[in-house]
């Protein structure tokens, strides 16, 4: 005999939060110079969502974020559906056609938020990024202050300032999820070789030789630093020797020629000529700026 099809529960869930910005309200804020480029259309807190289901085969205007702090549960995009537990985080762009649900047997728990505005799509493009929508969080503590702000926001009485506010919290909100899900667990081969790396600023090291200290291939070490920092491990080298040059300039009396062999450069020559490259200025014209 087939199985009736899950039908999604209509009563809410014992001690959930649910925010929905009046719809007149939205098209006003889409339309105010101060929150067109992201709105919070509704955003909420399920806890262990029994039996929640959302089929929507056209999509909807809004951008879906879903964090997931507890349970399990599956979002289908498409034709392509993928897991989600706790510590995850997953992206449904607007009129993509989609359906999410809770595990039956271990029913997740659930922050999340619908965002309209003409920066959404470049804000959340960052978040799942490479091969899936759902992605691992770094820090889960810190997302969900952040979406208990946003939900305590929208549920005092609307008004222009509380809709600046909420829209204020969902862009860090953001950030923060692409810096969660972009940057590398503690632990993971990827962090050990950052770190690697930040300890040793002045020395030089052959990527293969990174690869083999945490157990990767070249091409796979590559390819991870690629995803994260944009760039390859020799970038992200060079990056941290630069970014160490401008705090000797900035903070020490030191020689140029002096400060290219504190961060690995034996030719002062051609470390002022890869300083200007990166910064369009010298060593010197850099140190003669004013800042702060």
């Amino acid at each position: 005999m087939m199985q009736a099809a899950p039908q999604a529960r209509r009563e809410g869930f014992a001690g959930q939060r649910l925010c929905v910005l009046p719809r007149p309200r939205v098209a006003a804020a889409l339309a105010a110079p101060a929150t067109r480029r992201l709105v919070v259309t509704d955003a909420g807190w399920f806890p262990r969502a029994a039996g929640h289901l959302r089929a929507r085969p056209d999509g909807v205007p809004e951008t879906i974020v879903i964090v997931c702090v507890a349970g399990r549960g599956t979002v289908r995009i498409g034709t392509e559906t993928h897991a989600v537990s706790a510590g995850t985080c997953a992206i449904i762009p607007a009129s993509a056609p989609h359906e999410y649900r809770a595990s039956a047997g271990d029913p997740w728990t659930i922050w999340w938020m619908h965002l309209r505005g003409t920066d959404v799509t470049d804000l959340v493009d960052p978040l799942p990024g490479l091969a899936s929508p759902v992605r691992s969080l770094r820090g889960l503590d810190r997302v969900a202050a952040l979406f208990d702000e946003l939900v305590s926001t929208m549920e005092r009485p609307p008004s222009d300032v509380r809709l600046v506010a909420a829209s204020g919290v969902a862009w860090n909100l953001l950030a923060r999820l692409a810096v969660d899900t972009v940057l590398p667990a503690e632990g993971t081969p990827l962090e050990r070789a950052m770190r690697y790396l930040e300890s040793r600023v002045e020395g030089s090291i052959q990527v293969a030789e990174l690869a083999a200290m945490v157990g990767l291939s070249p091409s796979h070490l590559g390819a991870l630093f690629r995803e994260a920092t944009g760039g390859g491990a020799a970038a992200y080298h060079a990056s941290l020797r630069m970014a160490r040059a401008r705090s000797l300039l900035d903070t020490t009396a030191l020689t140029v020629a002096e400060v290219a062999r504190a961060v690995g450069y034996a030719d002062p020559l051609y470390f002022s000529r890869h300083f200007r490259r990166v910064h369009d200025v010298s060593p010197s014209g850099y140190r003669a700026q004013h800042k702060g």
